[in-house]
């Protein structure tokens, strides 16, 4: 996509259409040894398409998830979804049964596309559910669920390899939902945000002014970690990258890094996207450490907020800085993104354009410049609502347009947003607030810290709440010397009151993490 090319009847669909059209002979995407061309996507997107046309009940509108890791069958499943006209539904392959039963009920999902060696929860639930079609992927044809009901299970390689089904691009408007895109779920049950393909579409117009001049289109090299079901690597890697004729290489579990960095080394990549214990992980693998990092010239960050010290090791190895953005799911994803290569460490950067955003009080009036209060915008990438759900809906959105994220922060001079903390996470001492993501950095400065969560605990009816701290930590770390560690550098009353080291953090999927999680543990 160029500037201004982006037409007001386009959809996901005709996007992936023309890109695959224009750069047909370039490689779209790498996983592992395999990869697929421009135009490899097309044929086997159409191929699926029609598929769906002839061969199924499901019509332009209804839901499809697809619950796949990072891999080849990806995009070919989400971009033929989109090519038929139904609503694509993107799951956490990693999902509990429980958690599979909410999502499916939820968006009324008739169809799924499965990961097979993932699949053993969809049985419990199933029956409970209103799917009627299961695609299975990488099943080695011999994937199956268990149902009392009549359901349509094929192998997705099946369809692949049949002869060519007819194809007829249906009539959808751009107005129309193309995705529910439920939330992380940090605040409670995932909703789901319903996106229009003019929301997605916006957006990543958005997202090309700022890139531009940095980004140039056909000729980078994308490395995506982030799972293609999270909200950002959908937008910016399968969406917005695809449709400049770049390419992705898809790493279907970061969390290997052995095997992750032996996926890179073939490749001379432009770019990357990472949260921080990505980039700390990396930093210290000694394989990764040996790479040539003399084409990267974008590092991309997002999802959690970026802490110094990951940063700081990310640069000195690679020599590329690391540019941070804010998003969510309600907002397709991006709302505001540093300057690459100009970055204002601490924000995450000016808003794109035609985003405005303003600072609210708790009664939803606007502040003056420089203080304080609940972020707020208004723009075409703003969802249409959550799905089903107009009691929340009403909760987020006011009557002229305008989202209200939850999130605390501060427009600073330049113009870049500088985030505080979440609204709901904000912890109360004596009457003071006291904003985890602080605490958080300073505990994470220290030498022997590598990751930090900060919640509020009750205390007592004079000081209400008290500040308890959960660290991961190297064998070194001793709690007395973070103690005065932390009285440098915080205020009495934000210094924490408790500090336990943990093995893990809780997360969510894209690596932010879960602090309701570590509240129900008191």
């Amino acid at each position: 996509m160029t500037k201004g090319e982006l037409n007001s009847n386009a959809t996901m669909a005709s996007f992936i259409e023309s890109a695959c059209d224009k750069y047909a002979d370039k490689t779209a995407f790498y996983c592992g040894p395999q990869s697929l061309t421009y135009r490899e996507v097309e044929e086997k997107s159409r191929q699926l398409a029609g598929w769906i046309q002839n061969n199924t009940n499901l019509k332009p509108g209804d839901r499809i998830a697809i619950q796949l890791p990072n891999i080849l069958d990806f995009p070919i499943a989400a971009f033929a979804a989109l090519r038929a006209g139904l609503v694509l539904v993107n799951t956490n392959p990693l999902y509990t049964a429980r958690e599979m039963q909410h999502q499916f009920i939820d968006s009324g999902a008739k169809a799924l596309v499965i990961f097979a060696p993932l699949s053993a929860p969809l049985a419990s639930v199933i029956d409970q559910t209103g799917i009627e079609v299961v695609i299975f992927a990488k099943g080695g044809g011999s994937a199956s669920v268990q149902s009392e009901r009549d359901l349509q299970q094929v192998e997705l390689d099946e369809i692949l390899s049949a002869d060519a089904f007819p194809f007829s691009v249906p009539n959808i408007d751009a107005e129309a939902i193309g995705m529910l895109q439920y939330t992380g779920g940090t605040t409670g049950r995932a909703k789901g945000a319903s996106l229009t393909h003019a929301s997605v579409l916006a957006n990543m117009e958005q997202l090309e002014d700022r890139l531009n001049g940095v980004v140039v289109p056909g000729e980078e090299l994308f490395v995506c970690p982030l799972p293609l079901y999270h909200i950002y690597a959908f937008a910016v890697n399968l969406i917005l990258f695809f449709s400049q004729g770049n390419t992705n290489i898809l790493i279907p579990n970061p969390r290997d890094l052995d095997t992750f960095v032996a996926q890179l080394k073939p490749h001379k990549f432009t770019g990357f996207a990472g949260i921080n214990t990505l980039f700390v992980g990396l930093c210290q693998h000694p394989e990764f450490r040996a790479l040539d990092f003399s084409h990267l010239k974008i590092t991309l960050s997002g999802g959690t907020a970026l802490i110094d010290a990951a940063r700081r090791g990310w640069e000195e190895l690679t020599g590329c800085s690391i540019t941070e953005g804010y998003g969510m799911s309600e907002t397709s994803p991006v709302i505001s993104l540093n300057q690459p290569g100009r970055e204002h460490y601490g924000t995450v950067g000016e808003p794109l354009v035609n985003t405005k955003v303003e600072i609210w009080d708790l009664n939803d009036q606007p502040l003056p410049d420089g203080e304080v209060g609940q972020i707020v915008l208004k723009g075409k990438q703003v969802m249409k609502g959550y799905w089903n759900n107009p009691e929340e809906t009403g909760q987020v959105l006011t009557a002229d347009g305008f989202f209200k994220t939850g999130d605390m922060g501060i427009i600073l001079d330049d113009g870049c947003i500088q985030i505080v903390d979440r609204l709901k996470d904000m912890v109360l001492v004596s009457g003071f607030n006291v904003y985890p993501s602080e605490v958080e950095q300073v505990l994470c400065s220290h030498p022997d810290v590598l990751e930090a969560a900060v919640i509020g605990v009750k205390k007592d009816d004079t000081t209400g709440e008290a500040v308890k701290a959960f660290v991961t930590a190297k064998d070194t770390l001793e709690l007395t010397d973070l103690e005065v560690f932390c009285r440098q550098n915080l205020t009495a009353y934000k210094v924490p009151k408790q500090v336990v080291v943990v093995s893990e953090l809780p997360k969510t999927a894209v690596g932010k993490i879960l602090r309701k999680d570590l509240r129900s543990k008191g």
